[in-house]
């Protein structure tokens, strides 16, 4: 078993599924069958990494001397590849199970898509250079295009256009020139541990890069490059789910961490001039971000915009520079993902069953979906951050990063950030567990209205997950730590 396998088992599963898309159960046992063995695999590498300690280095193309396309396995990366290789699974029921509720054409084109984003994550997580994770990167925006734009109405066409515009303008125009400064300037582009620029380049430099890059990973959603995010809400929601918890986004962060980490390091970027005007322009999305979604009624917006508030938040763990504050970003990573997910399960669950896509709508709704509504009340309580929820941990890390770090101001604005989720995800909760039903509605009998089994069991599994994850923390916690002291 090796990353390699990893990487190629969802390009070979897009390959056949895109072969099959004529025959509609050949094609949906494909992708019912085509997580199975990449989890196996990421699980499998996991295993043999941790138990040799070998970073299972393999090079696949050499461009130039000393420049190649390569995979590794890390501690960090690896934690990335469990989390997208384990939230497959239930994506990739759901998304057939939606898609097939809603009437959806072109389901071959969809699914193969879906598997070539979740090859291009496995590429990123496993990426032993700049170089590496800047082409599955790349791969990664191109191949969700069409899963945006997949409607083909004039309304996701335009979403979709904004979505690969602003992606490709931040990596083309940004990320890509960084990376050739830094290889001219530093004679590799391999992820080291303590970083590669110190002494290398000049005070100036380091503080110029340290912003290109990080506005050149648009997926990480700093403002003003966030757009994007948003304008992709008019996708099918298993696009959403896998944009903001399994693949795209998380891929922004992920390229954050390992870029602050392994390129800079935590010593060097404290020096940089431009680090505290990065660090609190990432404590301004994370507010303000949390601000916009209070005043979105539609579901699916106020998620998205919730998503860019706790991207920051990760992005400000990263940059305040420590140890614990960059351990609490790595966990955000994989809390968030969790709690997530079983977020916009729930708003596509809640859209097929009853047609309602808008807070507003919702009061009562747990009479007719309580399954679906405890379910979003247990992901809301992740991405605040409470117990007995995964997210209190990160969150938790988060906060004593920055309290043993002296950033006072950034503590209270973690506080107020979190005051601000409680605002914007627990109304739907209240509404639908507290409210009556509409008039119309209350007059006839309450009947169980829930989503079709392959949407409703995915989101009860996730929900599950992130109550697991409140209980069993410490492994990711040992896993983190080993990418981020080593």
């Amino acid at each position: 078993m090796s990353p390699v396998i990893a990487v190629i088992i969802p390009f070979l599963g897009a390959l056949a599924i895109a072969v099959a898309a004529g025959q509609p159960r050949l094609r949906d046992t494909l992708s019912f069958l085509l997580p199975i063995p990449l989890f196996l695999t990421v699980v499998s590498v996991a295993i043999i990494r941790l138990g040799l300690g070998d970073p299972m280095i393999q090079p696949l193309i050499e461009l130039v001397p000393g420049l190649a396309i390569t995979l590794a396995v890390q501690p960090l990366g690896l934690t990335f590849a469990l989390l997208a290789a384990t939230l497959y699974l239930a994506a990739t029921p759901y998304a057939i199970g939606y898609m097939r509720a809603g009437g959806y054409d072109h389901l071959g084109r969809f699914m193969a898509c879906y598997a070539i984003a979740l090859g291009a994550t496995m590429g990123i997580a496993f990426a032993e250079n700049l170089l590496t994770l800047y082409v599955f990167y790349e791969i990664l925006s191109i191949s969700t295009y069409p899963l945006v734009a997949h409607t083909g109405t004039d309304k996701a066409r335009a979403g979709a256009r904004t979505y690969i515009a602003l992606l490709l303008v931040t990596s083309v125009g940004l990320m890509l020139p960084a990376m050739i400064w830094i290889w001219q300037a530093a004679g590799t582009l391999s992820f080291t541990s303590g970083g590669i620029l110190a002494g290398q380049v000049g005070p100036g430099a380091g503080a110029a890069l340290l912003v290109i890059l990080l506005y050149g990973i648009g997926k990480a959603a700093l403002m003003p490059f966030h757009r994007w995010l948003p304008a992709a809400m008019v996708a099918p929601t298993p696009v959403s789910a896998l944009l903001h918890a399994v693949a795209v986004v998380k891929a922004g962060v992920f390229s954050v961490l390992t870029v602050v980490l392994y390129i800079f390091g935590l010593d060097y970027v404290v020096t940089l001039v431009t680090q505290p005007v990065m660090l609190y322009l990432a404590v301004f999305t994370m507010i303000a971000a949390s601000l916009v979604a209070l005043h979105q009624d539609n579901l699916k917006s106020r998620l998205a915009y919730s998503t860019v508030s706790q991207l920051a938040y990760i992005v400000t763990g990263t940059l305040l520079a420590t140890e614990l504050s960059a351990l609490g970003g790595g966990l955000h990573m994989l809390m968030h993902g969790f709690g997530k997910i079983t977020l916009f399960f729930c708003a596509g669950a809640i859209y097929v069953a009853s047609g309602i896509n808008t807070v507003s709508g919702m009061n009562g709704l747990a009479r007719r979906m309580p399954l679906t509504m405890l379910a979003f009340f247990i992901g809301a309580l992740c991405v605040i951050g409470l117990p007995p929820t995964g997210g209190f941990w990160s969150k938790w890390y988060l906060v004593n990063g920055a309290w043993l770090a002296e950033h006072y101001v950034i503590v209270a604005a973690f506080v107020l950030s979190t005051l601000l989720n409680i605002a914007y995800l627990l109304p739907p909760v209240m509404r639908a567990f507290l409210k009556p039903l509409p008039e119309g509605d209350s007059a006839a009998p309450v009947r169980i209205q829930e989503a079709p089994a392959l949407c409703l069991i995915p989101l009860l599994v996730t929900a599950a997950g992130t109550l697991v994850l409140f209980v069993l923390a410490d492994p990711a916690l040992q896993m983190l730590k080993m990418g981020i002291s080593s």
